[in-house]
């Protein structure tokens, strides 16, 4: 894992057109602005977690198979599962 320091208003570019600023800092929270492409997912990690949990229960996956998969998702390696660009909007 790469570590970089950035203050406030301070960006770094990954590959040709991700862009991540420092929005906020307030205490311990940090508050992040991301510019991407419309067709790249980005969730909190917790939330795509559980997103990649219901995709795989879904095909029927095992505990082992799932507890593999969020394994490569939390390393930033592909995983079997393809997470949605966007959410189904919630009723």
């Amino acid at each position: 894992m790469l570590v970089l320091s950035r203050q406030r208003d301070e960006s770094i570019v990954i590959g040709n057109f991700l862009v991540i600023t420092v929005v906020e800092i307030r205490g311990d929270k940090v508050r992040l602005g991301i510019q991407a492409p419309d067709d790249v997912s980005i969730y909190r990690m917790e939330v795509a977690e559980r997103i990649a949990r219901e995709l795989l229960e879904a095909a029927g996956s095992t505990d082992t198979e799932i507890a593999a998969e969020l394994e490569l998702l939390r390393t930033g390696r592909q995983m079997s599962v393809e997470l949605p660009t966007r959410l189904p909007e919630e009723e």
